[in-house]
């Protein structure tokens, strides 16, 4: 049996590097779309009716449109876009949030993919928080930087323009407003009292992110140490291919610095912590097309179908 699979928004970066990851599985009948009829409703209409998962790789009023003609329960959906992820009706697609989580995605016909950003975050701070070190009430303090693929088609076509490479050459914040759209998740997911402060970057690089969160050890509801930290983590994310914790931070860095690219075209997070006598900063390195986006969806089409997790993606 070969389950059919459409990927609506095959165009886009998600949607192109999902398609990438699905290529040649032969356990797969990848439906297809024409380019020149993506935004004909009665041809998408067609292909959501005959498949088993769909992919939403959409903006997110698209997505929510798109979830009208999705009304057989039977039909799979894992959505990429933001519009689901603080939708309780929907499962959030990390499968090592905690023990029950993977089998929740197993047995749901509605996951949405988390952000990348939210992914790097969440994952760093939900075992403190499972285990008490840090509450709920905490005003926590988050900062990120992710490649330019990020900001889709058109971000990487400037990034990528001649005429440009003396303006953008930089690292770059943005949403610094400080309301970008990652915080709801990051809030709600982890039961947050109050979202944390999130200050994204976009760095002159194509694909690869660190996601960084601070704590202060004062603040913490236990006297713990890094090294303490990174056995809480070992035991909280055993056994889970795709999460790697970082022992030797020596080791770790190349001559004091870390690359963010060294996760690229994985489905790999590493998390390590730093710290001094006051502080400690837990950095989350992952791809932001692979656990932070493509990846992740592949990683649930997996479980949802019950097939191998870890089919089709590198760790």
């Amino acid at each position: 049996m070969k389950y059919k699979i459409f990927v609506d928004g095959q165009f886009g970066t998600t949607g192109l590097k999902i398609d990438e990851m699905l290529n040649g599985r032969d356990e797969l009948q990848v439906l297809k779309i024409a380019e020149k009829d993506k935004k004909r409703p009665e041809i998408k209409q067609e292909l959501l009716d005959q498949a088993d998962l769909v992919f939403l790789c959409l903006p997110d009023a698209a997505s929510v449109e798109t979830m009208q003609y999705i009304t057989d329960h039977k039909t799979k959906v894992i959505d990429a876009s933001t519009a689901h992820r603080t939708n309780s009706d929907w499962t959030y697609g990390i499968p090592e949030l905690n023990p029950q989580q993977r089998e929740k995605i197993r047995n749901s016909s509605r996951v949405c993919v988390p952000g990348c950003h939210a992914t790097g975050f969440v994952m760093a701070l939900n075992p403190l928080i499972e285990k008490g070190i840090v509450v709920r009430e905490q005003k926590l303090v988050c900062h990120s930087i992710t490649g330019y693929s990020g900001g889709g088609k058109a971000m990487i076509e400037s990034y990528e323009n001649p005429a440009n490479f003396n303006t953008i050459n930089s690292q770059r914040p943005y949403a610094l407003t400080l309301n970008h759209k990652h915080l709801p998740e990051m809030q709600y997911v982890l039961g947050l009292k109050t979202a944390p402060l999130f200050t994204p970057s976009v760095g002159n690089f194509k694909q690869g992110m660190l996601v960084m969160s601070y704590l202060i050890k004062d603040q913490l509801t236990a006297d713990v140490s890094g090294r303490d930290i990174i056995e809480l983590y070992r035991e909280y994310y055993e056994n889970n291919t795709f999460v790697k914790i970082i022992e030797d931070t020596v080791e770790y860095l190349d001559n004091g610095f870390l690359d963010a690219t060294s996760c690229n075209n994985t489905n790999r997070i590493e998390i390590s912590v730093h710290e001094n006598r006051d502080y400690l900063v837990v950095i989350s390195r992952l791809d932001n097309l692979g656990k932070g986006a493509s990846g992740a969806a592949v990683q649930n089409m997996n479980i949802m179908l019950g097939l191998d997790e870890e089919m089709g993606l590198k760790s």
